[in-house]
């Protein structure tokens, strides 16, 4: 009898080594990493030519982060980071997933290995399909699939019973036919991966500002005197974006970080572009590090407030910009008397800080007007994610640092178009001006209820209510948390359809039936009936530009994104006006839907091959907020940390190694926490280590508690580390075992992976 397929990485250890921390991130050992990827994948000469390529203006948009290009000159050194070569070779490698492959290799056989080894199989070449009971996945026309999702959706009493997931890699264009479609089939359910990320960021700064999305500029860094910059980590996560934080120190602004972990990104950097600064100690970046508590971002913050109000009040008009609140914002005295709820003496113990360097972090901030707040999961993968967002608005705020250069909120986004599929109309809360237009332009009638989220889709799954999931893009089972749960929510399906590049383990773990849909990759020439395609993605901050890609199809047998899209939706929709063929034949007839239909795309073709394409509007960089409920910016009152620890009880935050970007593992590697080769392991602070009898490199379990259940994973070494006491870190996707569904941010729904109680026990 066949085996269950591993839903998560075997427990096994691969070797570990552990070295002394680097002092400087970036420099000729990046470069010489990003070498070494991209030619031990493609070779040389494919290599170079894949580097001149990235992020260049008549090149392809870099498959990893949204961190913007230049609006003007590009580098053709370095216009990429180590993460990015990393996605290009991983994207662009010689090894092929052949239907041999599948032939020879088992599902149950694949699900033995690690997340690291099955991404290393290589590209997807021809369309695959495991029918019900078998083991081995097998050819399957383009055809045959497409009527196969296509008679399985219409078999559905309820287009409700259908999720379809999206990774934010997809194009505008395959993000807005994907929308089209689904709604067109009749649901709204359109999670995405913002629903695991930044889903925290959009609802507070809608609140708040009038838009989700940040109000700064590449260039806004130019001009700030002070940056700000929370629960990130960009030397691995964004390491472009420490180059505009070097020309932030270099005009004379300064930066504070604030996190658990001391990053080396963040504290000393050597500008890849720049072969001059190779050599020495590097540029150092941060002035003031707070190594706050997991989870202490709210109670620091409301500190910081209640320090700017003690010093407004003993020289009025010293701190707060008077103007700029009466003019532009509401709800001020709420806020301040809220402060006077809290003391600075139950707050602080939240922050693991002293209060003398929290009044350091305060004074610069009263100091300074062009102020820049950044962020990523660190603070919006909490039970009060959202809080935490609103409360650094209001220190935003109180200095009037929103709409003018130099100041304003940078949420920074993760996969290359995560915003952009959101501004495409990928949500499962669609507005009505919205789903008017789509009514107006496709003649349909465009459902209304709102559809499930992720992790509302994972529960309707496993209670058996969806019955096809289809993904485009992404590791659905290596992205969510539970994954023991969230795999038997998707066994329950009937269907599981992923659309691929790569094999992951979300093709192992799927409904009675699956299909695999291999697509082209960003780096590929997408050619369609009037010949050769470009797409078109949204950068963090808010700029459209276009992405061409320069190699051949790997694969003959590839179809493009929005190609999938229309083979489906003509399978599948018997009424539909919309001519499907028409629109792919020329990706500008998809731009000139857009542009009918949603807000800021006037002459969408005529500027997105503009050079370096153009910006969305955005009524927060312009200093208008009346798309907020009250029309005016927003203050609010918001909540510190509820949650009490055990004295035997832990903090976890689930992290990425410096080889890894989202669920892709390039390699066993954290070079700046000094862990080599090794993914199972807890970082923890060397006195907590003590207290519990344990020493370095004890083998241990992990359990997650939360309402009385408990969650275990196994197998985990223990690494003494710079992080506060009772507080732990671990690597995703090894520890998404441990994190319970239903332990989400208020009002977001995100799974609040940064927030998870656990005990510690020696094997």
């Amino acid at each position: 009898m066949a085996k269950t397929p591993k839903e998560q990485p075997p427990e096994k250890l691969t070797g570990i080594t552990i070295t002394k921390l680097p002092k400087t991130a970036v420099g000729v050992k990046a470069i010489q990493s990003a070498l070494s990827h991209v030619t031990k994948e493609v070779g040389v000469k494919k290599g170079i030519q894949l580097l001149a390529n990235i992020n260049q203006i008549k090149g392809f948009d870099c498959p990893g982060c949204a961190w913007p290009d230049p609006d003007e000159k590009r580098a053709f050194l370095a216009e990429y980071c180590e993460n990015g070569a990393k996605a290009v070779a991983e994207e662009a490698t010689k090894n092929k997933v052949s239907p041999l492959f599948f032939a020879t290799h088992s599902v149950e056989e694949l699900s033995e290995l690690s997340d690291y080894e099955i991404g290393k199989s290589g590209r997807i070449t021809h369309p695959m399909y495991l029918p019900e009971g078998k083991n081995h996945y097998e050819e399957i026309s383009w055809k045959e699939a497409f009527n196969m999702i296509g008679d399985e959706l219409n078999a559905l009493e309820n287009p409700d019973e259908a999720v379809f997931y999206t990774s934010g890699r997809t194009s505008n264009e395959a993000a807005f036919l994907y929308q089209l479609f689904v709604r067109q089939f009749g649901t709204n359910n359109l999670p995405d991966c913002s629903n695991m990320c930044h889903e925290s960021s959009g609802a507070a700064l809608s609140e708040t500002l009038g838009i989700g999305k940040g109000s700064v500029t590449l260039d806004d860094f130019n001009h700030a005197d002070l940056v700000i910059v929370i629960g990130q980590n960009p030397g691995t996560n964004h390491p472009r974006m420490l180059t505009a934080l070097s020309e932030t120190k270099k005009r004379g602004g300064k930066i504070i970080t604030i996190n658990p972990l001391p990053e080396v990104g963040l504290m000393s950097y050597k500008d890849p572009q720049n072969p001059l600064k190779w050599i020495g100690s590097g540029q150092q970046l941060t002035d003031l590090f707070l190594q706050v508590k997991i989870n202490g971002d709210v109670a620091l913050l409301k500190i910081i407030l209640k320090l700017m109000k003690e010093e407004e009040l003993k020289n009025p008009g010293s701190v707060f910009n008077h103007q700029f609140i009466k003019e532009k914002t509401a709800g001020i005295n709420a806020m301040l008397k809220d402060l006077d709820n809290y003391s600075i003496q139950e707050l602080l113990p939240q922050t693991g800080l002293s209060i003398e360097i929290i009044k350091k972090a305060a004074e610069l901030i009263i100091n300074n007007e062009k102020i820049i707040f950044c962020w990523a999961m660190g603070l919006t993968q909490h039970k009060n994610a959202v809080d935490n967002i609103r409360e650094l608005v209001n220190i935003l705020l109180l200095k009037g640092s929103i709409g003018k250069k130099g100041a304003g909120t940078c949420p920074v986004r993760g996969h290359s178009n995560v915003q952009g599929d959101r501004t495409m109309g990928i949500w499962e809360k669609p507005k009505d001006p919205f789903l008017d237009n789509l009514e107006k332009e496709f003649h349909f009638k465009a459902p209304r209820k709102h559809g499930f989220d992720v992790v509302n889709a994972i529960e309707a799954m496993h209670q058996k209510k969806v019955k096809v999931f289809f993904g485009m893009g992404g590791n659905f089972i290596s992205a969510t948390p539970d994954t023991v749960y969230t795999a038997t929510a998707l066994r329950n399906c009937n269907l599981t359809v992923q659309v691929s590049t790569k094999l992951n383990r979300s093709h192992l773990i799927t409904g009675k039936k699956a299909l695999i849909l291999p697509c082209l990759g960003r780096t590929e020439k997408d050619i369609q009936a009037t010949g050769e395609q470009f797409v078109s993605v949204e950068n963090s901050m808010g700029i459209v530009h276009q992405s061409k890609g320069t190699l051949p199809a790997c694969a003959k047998d590839l179809l493009s994104e929005p190609a999938i899209v229309a083979g489906v939706a003509k399978a599948t929709l018997k009424d539909t006006s919309t001519d499907w063929t028409y629109l792919i034949s020329n990706y500008d007839f998809i731009r000139d839907k857009i542009e009918a239909t949603i807000p800021g795309f006037k002459n969408y073709n005529k500027r997105v091959r503009i050079k370096g394409g153009f910006y969305l509007p955005n009524n927060a960089r312009d200093n208008n907020f009346t798309p907020t409920k009250t029309g005016s910016a927003n203050f609010s009152l918001n909540t510190p940390s509820d949650i009490g620890l055990a004295n035997n009880q832990f903090m976890m935050m689930t992290i990425r190694t410096h080889d890894q970007y989202n669920t892709t593992i390039y390699g066993l590697n954290d070079r700046y926490r000094g862990i080599l080769n090794e993914r199972r392991v807890v970082l923890m602070n060397k006195e907590d280590i003590a207290a519990l009898g344990l020493k370095k490199l004890d083998l241990v379990d992990l359990t997650s508690h939360f309402n009385n259940e408990k969650r275990i994973a196994k197998g985990f070494l223990v690494i003494p580390y710079n992080i506060p006491k009772q507080c732990t870190a671990t690597y995703f996707p090894e520890a998404n075992v441990l994190v319970p569904l239903k332990n989400t941010a208020k009002i977001s729904n995100t799974p609040a992976s940064k927030t998870i109680i656990i005990t510690i026990d020696k094997r």
